[in-house]
């Protein structure tokens, strides 16, 4: 029996490693994900399993090396360029450096951008990647994440091959213009506002001020990057702002079904839920005996693979002790990455721990809950294992998230800054007790998980797409002209001169001919005769 399982796999990964033969070679592709941060990279790591899965070879530039050896999956491990981003961030630095009211495009432009990009570069095994093993690697691809450090799109160039940009989150405001997407700013909010739904004239008008000042100050303060490319890649090498526009393709984690409709061009392809494989670990046995205990339910508390819970000032944490202590016989299972830093006083029904293999928990029989800081990758599972939520967006796009959720009756928001025992009760009482979210939920689940492809099968289509058919196939030819064409500014102000050049002549000429009749109305016919 043992011999007809292992014959089994063997074959399974012979077929596995042989589908992409269909269209031709097996294609070499290069992820470069410098940025140290694990919930980025569940989504690029996940894509560049599945394209390994395909047959094709693949290398990866990362911090986070796999713990188990994929089958043409070869990682290339660097150091992290920023100090580590995996359970670190207090609720001081995320105060000071990333909440909505914070500086946070320039924090994004300086920290994960320019710096990552800076030793990125020094780094030696980057440096040798360029100088020595790239002129004797045939890569067919380079994948590499769109969010600030758009330095590494110079590989392509310098390998003469097309790149692909990975975006984990919905498109942040300077990422549309990469692929000429238009973003239509009228009914779709960029994700660094809380969302708005039907928006009035001056919401509409705060969408367009905010999107196009946002871009530029990511533009301006991410401009360093071109003398790190010249630096190292010749001083021939093209700008960032060049190379942005040469992107072949970008897959970005959004979704029909929560984001809502939405233009977009076919260089933006989007394959939300693309990190949903189920492929972690089982749940430990002591925690999932617990669980399996928890004849009452438990709500599932996490606010991500950064955040340290303890590290939240003690008001909001009593608050938190208070309300969900109440809830017993009803269990929460809540991440604390160092809950020997928690206040003293833990409630019996709150279980902590430091790592879970959180959609075997989402899926667990008796989670009846979620509380979240709003992270896309942990709410789009989530949504996908059909749990409503209660969140409390931190920084980022999470408050859109979260907002968007709200709207859709499948969340509902807490402030932590004014947050007070009755409202968490309250939120509590209605997410468990009031059926419309589960309801709702579950519908939105059932939409998030309908289509003609998996999202991870969608993105390796079309990369396997571009390297087939060229980094222009899908390229609209909006990448190539000025904002004011593309809006056809250029073609009404002609239109509106035009009309006015007509009322302005037609206007003279009634004018004139007014002048040369009136004499004549005057006049009169006959004089009379005395």
């Amino acid at each position: 029996m043992k011999d007809t399982k292992l014959i089994s796999l063997a074959i399974t990964f012979i077929f596995i490693s042989n589908i992409s033969t269909s269209y031709g070679r097996p294609y070499q592709v290069l992820g470069i994900f410098p940025l140290n941060s694990r919930s980025h990279f569940v989504f690029f790591e996940q894509l560049s399993k599945g394209l390994a899965r395909r047959g094709h070879k693949v290398d990866v530039i990362s911090t986070f090396p796999q713990k188990i050896a994929c089958l043409n999956y070869t990682d290339i491990e660097i150091p992290a360029a920023i100090p580590k981003l995996v359970n670190s961030l207090t609720y001081e630095f995320a105060q000071e450096n990333l909440n909505v009211n914070s500086d946070q495009v320039h924090f994004f432009a300086q920290i994960p951008g320019n710096v990552v990009c800076e030793k990125g570069f020094q780094n030696q095994v980057v440096l040798d990647l360029i100088e020595k093993r790239l002129r004797n690697t045939a890569y067919d691809l380079v994948i590499t994440e769109i969010f600030a450090a758009h330095c590494f799109m110079a590989f392509g160039h310098h390998l003469k091959v097309p790149v692909v940009g990975l975006s984990s989150s919905a498109l942040y405001p300077w990422g549309n213009d990469m692929v000429g997407n238009p973003p239509n700013l009228a009914f779709v909010p960029n994700n660094l506002l809380e969302h708005m739904e039907n928006m009035s004239f001056w919401q509409r008008l705060y969408n367009v001020l905010h999107t196009y000042y946002y871009r530029m100050y990511f533009n301006y303060y991410t401009s360093p990057q071109s003398d790190m490319i010249k630096k190292y890649f010749g001083p021939d090498a093209p700008g960032v702002r060049e190379l942005e526009h040469d992107l072949a393709l970008i897959l970005t984690n959004s979704h029909l079904a929560i984001n809502g409709p939405r233009p977009t061009t076919p260089a933006l392809v989007e394959v939300g839920g693309l990190h949903i494989q189920d492929d972690d670990p089982e749940i430990p046995a002591d925690h999932l005996k617990w669980l399996n205990e928890s004849k009452d339910g438990f709500i599932y508390f996490t606010f991500g693979s950064m955040m340290q819970i303890e590290s939240f000032p003690k008001p909001v944490l009593d608050v938190l002790y208070k309300s969900l202590g109440k809830l017993a016989p009803i269990r929460v299972f809540m991440k604390a990455p160092q809950p020997e830093k928690l206040p003293p006083g833990l409630p019996k029904n709150i279980r902590t721990f430091t790592w879970m293999p959180q959609l075997k928990v989402l899926r667990h029989k008796n989670i009846r809950a979620f509380i979240t800081h709003g992270g896309l990758m942990g709410t789009q599972e989530a949504i996908h294992s059909a749990v409503p939520m209660i969140g409390m967006p931190l920084f980022a796009d999470q408050f859109t998230n979260v907002d968007l959720y709200v709207s859709k009756k499948i969340a509902i928001r807490l402030d932590y800054a004014d947050m007070t025992e009755n409202k968490l009760d309250h939120a509590l009482n209605e997410i468990l007790h009031n059926p419309i979210y589960r309801e709702t939920m579950k519908k939105v689940s059932e939409k998030f998980k309908d289509g003609p492809m998996s999202p991870l099968d969608t993105a390796v289509y079309w990369i396997e797409y571009v390297i087939r058919h060229g980094k222009t196939a899908l390229r609209s030819p909006a990448v190539n002209m000025y904002w004011w064409q593309v809006a056809l500014v250029d073609v009404y102000v002609f239109l509106t001169i035009t009309a006015l050049v007509i009322v302005f002549v037609t206007v003279k000429i009634v004018r004139f001919i007014s002048k040369i009749l009136s004499p004549a109305v005057n006049t009169p016919h006959s004089k009379k005769v005395n």
